[in-house]
This record gives structure tokens, sequence and C-alpha cells, in this order.
């Protein structure tokens, strides 16, 4: 073989090797600068996102609900333990005890009401007029006469003294100026005993009972 065409030869092929080694540096080079750029875009993402972590740890709380903003005055009294438009002790929202007017003769008494439902069946009869009544003396320690209507009776055992007033047999009520034990419903009592033995006697007695209003008797 010729020697020129050796040399050529290989000359052509050093370039040839030359114009490869370069094409695979250049790829190689754009191959780690693609992978350069991803690993920075990656990093700075995290950065980010550990930044905005911080921050949100960091931050003010946000405000929360008032408590009983969707509640009514109702539930938030139960929720308490009250009832709704219940008054504390002292409010000034208990009512007052209905007094009556018991007249016997030309003496007045002035009688506190009971707390029962014959009580206060009594007092919205009254309510319509006075009511005059006969009454009876029995053994030496009361009075005792008929109604005239019926009362709701919530009879109980009981021992009675001077001044009670009671229902008996639901139709009958009963002035007391001596003591007994038997099944009554209270109905009142009167406030002051000075001369209501006198004031009944031993006899019969005409009684007028009428609302007082709350006031003593004149």
């Amino acid at each position: 073989m010729p020697v020129g065409s050796y040399t050529g030869g290989h000359e052509a092929g050093n370039i040839q090797g030359k114009g490869a080694g370069d094409m695979g540096s250049k790829e190689c080079r754009t191959g780690t600068g693609r992978r350069g750029g991803l690993l920075a875009w990656a990093l700075a993402a995290a950065l980010a996102m550990l930044l905005a972590g911080c921050a949100g740890a960091g931050g003010p709380e946000q405000p929360q609900p008032a408590v009983g903003s969707g509640e009514t005055a109702g539930q938030t009294a139960a929720a308490q333990g009250e009832q709704p438009g219940q008054s504390s002790p002292g409010g000034g929202q208990e009512e007052e005890s209905m007094k009556l007017r018991l007249q016997v003769g030309q003496t007045a008494f002035a009688v506190t009401l009971g707390d029962t439902n014959a009580a206060r069946a009594l007092a919205q009869r009254l309510a319509r007029g006075p009511l005059e009544l006969l009454l009876r003396d029995y053994a030496g320690f009361e009075k005792v006469g008929a109604l005239g209507f019926s009362l709701p009776a919530s009879d109980r055992q009981t021992t009675t003294g001077p001044g009670d007033i009671v229902l008996y047999q639901g139709n009958q009520i009963v002035l007391f100026y001596g003591s007994n034990s038997w099944s009554y419903t209270p109905l009142g009592r009167v406030d002051d005993l000075t001369g209501w033995a006198d004031a009944l006697g031993g006899g019969d007695v005409q009684i007028t009972l009428s609302l007082e209003g709350g006031g003593p008797a004149s």
C-alpha cells in the first residue's frame, strides 16, 4: 500500500475520531447541565415549602367563633345549669303571698293563704265577691261550715293549732281556735291571733271572707 495513502487515511481517522470525541464531550456537558438545572429547581422548591411551613407554624392564631354565637339565650342558660326566666334568690320575681280578710262580727283578721291549689281556687272565687258563711262550733276547738262549692283537695295528716284554716272533705271550711290532728288540706292562717278566740266565742258564728289584696285587715 502506498505510504501517502496510509498517512492520509490515518489523519482522516484522527480527524473523525477527534470530531466524535468533541461531540461526545458536548453531549456529556449538555446532560450534566440539564441534571444540574433539575436539581437546583428541586432544591428551590423544597426550600420554599420549608419556609412556608415555618411561617404557618409561627403565624398568629385564627380567631375562634364566639361561644354561643349560634345558641339561643335559653340554650346558653341550660348549658350553665340554669332555666330560661329563672330568677336568683332575692331577684324580686317571687310572688307575694295572697291575703284574705276574715270578718267575725265586728272584728276583722288578716289571713295569709297557703301554697295549695285549694287556697288559690278560693282566692279566685273571692275575686268575684265576698263570701258569707255560717259556721258551727265542734268539740270546743274548731268552727266548721259548708262552703257551698268544692275546692281541689290535697289532704294530708295535719296537726292544727289556733289560727289555722283548712279544707275538710273538699267542701267545708274549718277555723281552729284549739288543736286537732286529722287529714286536711291547708288553706291559710290568721296572721295575728289577738282577740281570735274571743271573736269566735263558744257557739255558732257568721263570718265574711273577702280578698284583702295583700294588705293587712282594717
